[in-house]
């Protein structure tokens, strides 16, 4: 399967955009040259809270936010999930995330991150899935922000 076999509409993008406030960014870097950074930054500046994810940064801040190590140490519920990893990491972080309680409604890929069989998974699960899209490209590409990241 490829990326876009199952690529979601338009008009489903949009409304996880515009429903999706508590992001979990998962491979966060406090590095501003970073694009997990510009991502974090402008989903913040376009209204979302944004809980960053990294081990080697849980207990410091970044963007005004505590960093997590993991998805399970977050202690309220995340409505999507925004994946900055290699592609072989994203069935680790699909099984965390199918863990949650409540579970998130959106299991985001980046760009270039393709995991068609962790995207069944969560599919499976009820979630919704994008796959090697850009949350900040997507938004300004159907006008929902014009924020620079």
């Amino acid at each position: 399967m490829s990326a876009s076999a199952s690529a979601p509409s338009d008009d489903t993008i949009r409304a996880i955009l515009t429903r999706s406030r508590t992001v979990a960014v998962v491979g966060a870097s406090a590095n501003p040259a970073r694009p997990s950074y510009g991502v974090m930054r402008f989903l913040q500046r376009q209204g979302h809270r944004v809980v960053p994810v990294n081990p080697g940064l849980a207990g410091k801040t970044l963007l005004g936010e505590a960093v997590f190590a993991r998805l399970a140490d977050i202690p309220f519920a995340i409505d999507m999930v925004d994946i900055f990893r290699r592609s072989e990491a994203v069935p680790a972080v699909v099984a965390e995330a199918l863990a949650l309680d409540p579970l998130p409604a959106v299991i985001w890929m980046q760009l270039g991150v393709i995991a068609p069989e962790a995207a069944a998974q969560a599919r499976a699960a009820g979630l919704e899935v994008v796959m090697d899209r850009c949350p900040v490209i997507e938004s300004r590409r159907l006008g929902l922000g014009a924020a620079q990241p």
